[in-house]
């Protein structure tokens, strides 16, 4: 049995899924759990994917669905927060607004600017990129803590032109692990890195190993999928993969907190 935590569906702006699709699909592909986690990315800075949500409606659909499904796999509530310096009060008010088993904080943008668009790396060398990317999300995740797990934390591996040495910015990265461990949140391995070519995991394996050898042990694994053929993509590797890194278990999620599953039994 698989586990996906990180799925979207009509609810995001970039999927037209609806959640009956992808929840047949996790069923189809041996998931025991699958993570809901539509998109809000308050002052997205993109107006034709403002990344709004119809909260109520997500809400009812959630518990609508969990209860349609409940025989034949367990929906998890979750949401994705997109994480912004300048929106943070929004950040929390979503995330307090409503029981949620599970949320994602993710970064999207850095310094208001949204990595897929380039604008981000604009006339600085490789290492001030990176310099500058997880500069950024650690200063946020200070002042930001209404998350479970951090989302895809190497995205910027996706978007850069270069990929700076780890060695360039391992430090940042470093802080950043502790300071999650320290806080009690975790990371996902997402395997959406398959379907986009990245010349690494997300998030790397220099990445993936320090976090396990700072004693990190919340990690849970996320498709990413924003269409049904995508649920529980590359998930046989994914658990080999961790379980070749030192990682024990995959965490699932009630009510925010982190229950432990062996890769073994899986």
């Amino acid at each position: 049995m698989f586990y996906d935590y990180h799925t979207h569906t009509f609810f995001s702006d970039d999927s037209d899924a609806p959640m009956t699709l992808m929840l047949d699909a996790g069923i189809k592909n041996g998931l025991a759990e699958m993570a809901i986690t539509d998109h809000y990315d308050p002052g997205y800075p993109d107006p034709e994917f403002p990344f709004k949500l119809d909260f109520d409606e997500y809400h009812r659909q959630l518990e609508e669905k969990q209860e349609e499904y409940r025989s034949r796999i367990r929906l998890v509530k979750g949401i994705e927060i997109g994480i912004q310096h300048d929106q943070l009060d929004n950040c929390r008010k979503a995330a307090r607004a409503y029981d949620y088993d599970y949320i994602i904080g993710s970064f999207h943008c850095a310094c208001a600017e949204p990595l897929y668009n380039g604008h981000f790396f604009d006339g600085k060398t490789a290492r001030q990129v990176y310099e500058d990317y997880y500069t950024y999300v650690l200063n946020n995740l200070k002042k930001y803590d209404d998350f479970c797990n951090l989302g895809h934390m190497n995205i910027i591996d996706r978007y850069a032109p270069e990929i700076a040495p780890f060695s360039d910015y391992s430090d940042i990265v470093e802080a950043i692990l502790r300071h999650l461990i320290e806080n009690g949140h975790g990371i996902e391995l997402n395997t959406s890195s398959f379907r986009y070519n990245m010349k690494d995991t997300c998030p790397s394996e220099e990445i993936l190993k320090l976090y396990r050898s700072l004693g990190g042990e919340i990690i849970t694994t996320g498709s990413d999928a924003h269409y049904p053929e995508h649920v529980a993509y590359h998930f046989r590797f994914a658990y080999e993969y961790l379980e070749s890194l030192g990682f024990r278990y995959i965490a699932s999620f009630r009510q925010r907190k982190p229950e432990f599953i062996p890769i073994k039994s899986l």
